[in-house]
């Protein structure tokens, strides 16, 4: 048995039974192949390695046999490989990855040329109607010709998708792994949320005691990111407004961040909320805040007092600016025995369509046990790691 079967969906089964065929072609970026086939195959992939003979120049074929478990493809024999993954079969692979991509493979695609194993693929795809995407990687110079840029807006015109390069001096780069490896997710899922418009607010908010010092809490952030990750996966069209969160946020979703509950009322206030079709409102909002001393608190006193007031409830601000989003809605508490209670009541004042409950054991922590209540009041339940728990929560919203 092959060592990548160790690796296999260690990271998530969202690529599970599918085939993935990554054609790669005479960039130096293809160093990086060996990282991107492996971490496609711990989404739980089968990838098929497909390489020019000017790659194989620049990142031996036994690299990509050893990261993938299958022995590339650099010529094309009588078993036609092209037809066997690509064809008008009963079985074909899901997606046609090139990456990266040179200037001369673009435009050889473009014109439909098929003197390489990976533009011979790409015919074959495109033909039988098999979902492309191409990632470009080259010297500035070459990206920027008038050509090159013609015969790119070509492909994107037959529905092929690009993922673009970071410009860097001269440069146009290969994106992140994590970049590339998201859109293929998004690309060959269930696009459930696909021309869908979501919103997730998330982290915790903060507030000044003085001008130094602040009170806030122990939210990560994790759900928020999850829900921003996986409904870009799910087709959405995803935008994070982002308090103090401890996680790091994908590149590739819309970010918008916020210190205080006076900096999310300014947002609040600002967009046009009701061209969202979703909501997700996960930020630990403080409901009391300080009011604040000006300059900082003398150091070395025994006791100080700090005042706090109340706050307006931004949920309610969020329902009366967007009253035909479906809204989902947090709620935490100590005790389970409230949970239910509490959350049904948070669900009728605010005229949301679901509320997610949760005790605080969850604040932090990798998995949680929620309790999740519709508009009708009918109750779910689950107890998993919170990436599974956010995908019950998008079926469940869907």
């Amino acid at each position: 048995m092959h060592p990548v079967n160790d690796i296999k969906e260690t990271k998530s089964s969202f690529l599970k039974n599918k085939t993935i065929v990554l054609g790669i072609t005479g960039s130096i970026a293809s160093v990086e192949t060996v990282k991107l086939a492996r971490e496609l195959i711990r989404h739980g992939a089968k990838v098929i390695p497909v390489m020019t003979k000017s790659a194989a120049k620049i990142i031996h074929p036994d690299a990509l046999w050893f990261a993938t478990g299958k022995k590339p493809i650099v010529e094309l024999t009588g078993a036609t490989e092209h037809v066997t993954y690509l064809g008008r079969v009963k079985k074909p692979a899901d997606l046609l990855l090139i990456s990266p991509c040179t200037a001369n493979t673009i435009s050889k695609i473009t014109h439909g040329i098929d003197d390489t194993s990976v533009t011979t693929f790409a015919t074959t795809a495109i033909g039988s109607k098999i979902p492309v995407i191409i990632v470009p990687a080259m010297h500035l110079s070459m990206y920027d010709h008038t050509i090159v840029q013609k015969n790119i807006k070509k492909l994107k015109k037959i529905g092929i998708d690009f993922i673009e390069p970071i410009i860097d001096k001269n440069k146009a780069k290969i994106p992140s792994i994590e970049k590339i490896v998201s859109n293929v997710i998004r690309t060959v899922g269930k696009n459930d949320y696909k021309n869908k418009k979501v919103l997730v607010i998330g982290g915790p908010t903060a507030e000044h005691i003085d001008d130094i010092r602040i009170i806030t809490n122990t939210s990560s952030g994790k759900t928020a990111v999850n829900l921003s990750k996986f409904s870009f996966y799910r087709g959405a069209d995803v935008t994070l407004w982002y308090g103090r969160g401890i996680v790091s946020t994908p590149e590739y979703v819309k970010r918008k961040d916020f210190f205080s509950i006076n900096d999310l009322k300014k947002l609040v206030e600002k967009e046009n909320l009701s061209d969202f079709d979703y909501i997700f409102i996960c930020a630990a909002i403080s409901d009391y805040v300080p009011i604040k001393k000006k300059g900082k608190i003398p150091s070395g006193k025994k006791n100080i007092t700090i005042e706090l007031k109340s706050t307006e409830k931004i949920i309610e601000k969020i329902r009366k600016r967007a009253k035909n989003t479906k809204i989902i809605g947090f709620k935490a508490e100590e005790k389970s025995r409230e949970l239910k209670e509490k959350a049904i009541d948070l669900l009728k004042q605010n005229k949301l369509d679901f509320v997610v409950a949760n005790t605080i054991d969850g604040f932090g922590s990798d998995e949680n046990k929620i309790l999740l209540i519709n508009k009708k009041e009918k109750t779910f339940h689950k107890k998993a790691k919170k990436d599974i728990i956010t995908n019950f929560i998008l079926d469940k919203v869907k």
